[in-house]
């Protein structure tokens, strides 16, 4: 369905390093693409592709860019979309591209420079959906937004997003969760504290059980930025950055 989240990709300066340690930490393997053109690899959960392990392209590098996570979001055609957030006052940062009989996709911004990627897969395989909380998949999309309620109004006007809970988080603002057209909110936004110095798209990894995790993510040579902590649902989270130093959070339905 146009407007979700349906692929994900680390970016990373050590891409043997950061498979092994989303492998020790969420429990995915690592399938090598063979592509003699390009380092990229897939995260694994059982037989089903989750997200995909590349290294830091050399241009985003000279940019002063650094690892970090990217969601994908389905858009029915990529050119056309990336006109338009072109014209709602968003970036058209690397694209369209195609990889034939794989996806066609373009790297943007919206106009507060969170980054994501749209994209149409050119594949005719489509999946079932994974359960819900599933542990190795994702199970939140966060982004931490200069002012969070234009942002909403970017992704709502482009995606037809809309909104569910309005969460009332005290002095640090409100958390707006957001559909994408399911029946259960698929994440939230918010204006990011002062202390985050760019605003980004953050993405949670469901796990069974959160201090495990946790205890995986340290000894694999991750840090703990934020956590552990209760949420709604009750949930349980943590933010953490891996060892090359993208940032990802954890989600677990207990300690």
């Amino acid at each position: 369905m146009q407007g979700n989240f349906f692929w994900y990709d680390v970016m990373t300066t050590d891409t043997k390093a950061a498979g092994k340690f989303y492998g020790d930490v969420v429990g995915w393997t690592v399938q090598d693409t063979g592509n003699p053109h390009m380092d990229y690899s897939i995260f694994n959960l059982g037989d089903r592709g989750i997200a995909g392990l590349m290294g830091l392209p050399e241009d985003y590098a000279k940019m002063g860019g650094r690892p970090a996570w990217m969601g994908y979001i389905l858009v029915d055609d990529v050119d056309a979309m990336a006109a338009r957030i072109g014209a709602e006052g968003g970036k058209l940062l690397r694209g369209p591209v195609t990889v034939p009989g794989v996806i066609r996709c373009a790297v943007v911004a919206d106009p507060q420079g969170a980054g994501f990627l749209t994209a149409t897969p050119l594949s005719d395989a489509n999946p079932p959906p994974l359960a819900p909380g599933l542990p190795g998949t994702i199970g939140w999309h966060e982004l931490y937004a200069v002012d969070g309620p234009s942002a909403f109004a970017f992704y709502e006007k482009l995606f037809g997003w809309t909104k569910d809970q309005a969460l009332d988080m005290g002095p640090m603002g409100t958390y707006q969760l957001f559909k994408t057209g399911g029946q259960y909110a698929a994440g939230g936004m918010m204006t990011k504290p002062a202390a985050i110095p760019v605003p980004f798209w953050g993405y949670y990894f469901n796990v069974d059980a959160l201090d495990a995790a946790v205890a995986r993510v340290t000894a694999g040579g991750g840090k703990i930025l934020n956590g552990p902590m209760e949420v709604p649902g009750p949930m349980w989270v943590v933010n953490c950055m891996d060892p090359q130093g993208a940032a990802f959070s954890l989600v677990a339905p207990k300690r």
